[in-house]
């Protein structure tokens, strides 16, 4: 069985990539030197994170305008995380009903 999923929650696991996503949910497209004005780390460290956004199929590199390389998110990247976290919520919404039905009988 293959874990998509998976490697998607480890990588928003992180704070900082976290904010990498929310910048390219906000932005659209972000680059290294835009990211690593907005944070308090290496460039280096940006890459590296970048890195394990991509390794999780979360972020691809935008189409080349210029010299710069911009990345973005990949569409529908962050779906399959969704859908489990829907159904996971609403078994346990059911879960919780049944047994306040047990409960208050």
């Amino acid at each position: 069985m293959s874990d998509a999923i998976g490697p998607v929650f480890a990588a928003l696991a992180d704070p900082t990539r976290r904010h990498v996503v929310e910048t390219l949910v906000r932005d659209g497209s972000t680059s290294v030197p835009a990211l690593s004005s907005a944070l308090p780390i290496s460039r280096q460290a940006i890459a590296k994170h970048l890195a394990a956004l991509g390794e999780a199929g979360l972020i691809e590199r935008a189409p080349e305008v210029g010299r710069e390389v911009r990345y973005r998110l990949r569409a529908g990247a962050l779906r399959p995380a969704s859908v489990w976290l829907d159904e996971t919520t609403a078994a346990w919404d059911a879960r919780l009903v049944r047994l306040k039905t047990t409960v208050e009988r």
